[in-house]
């Protein structure tokens, strides 16, 4: 699962998730998570010259994605 913001519980018999957002690994779309990662990405890329500036949360959010994508497919 896929989870963005928020907080995990763990107890003994269930699991509480309580987040901004949430995939199951079955819907994750690496096509869509690609394209969300390109446009910030390359806004980032040409803003910041010379700085070293945060990336923007929405490529953060695609980069995330699509690591948990390759971890996924890794351990299939």
């Amino acid at each position: 699962m896929f989870v963005k913001g928020g907080y995990l519980e763990v107890q003994t018999h269930a699991i509480t998730v309580l987040a901004d957002r949430a995939v199951r690994a079955k819907d994750l779309d690496e096509k869509t998570a690609l394209e969300a990662e390109k446009a910030p990405r390359k806004r980032w890329r040409k803003g910041r010259p010379g700085k070293r500036s945060p990336p923007p949360r929405s490529l953060s959010n695609a980069v995330a994605q699509l690591e948990a994508i390759r971890k996924l497919r890794h351990r299939a």
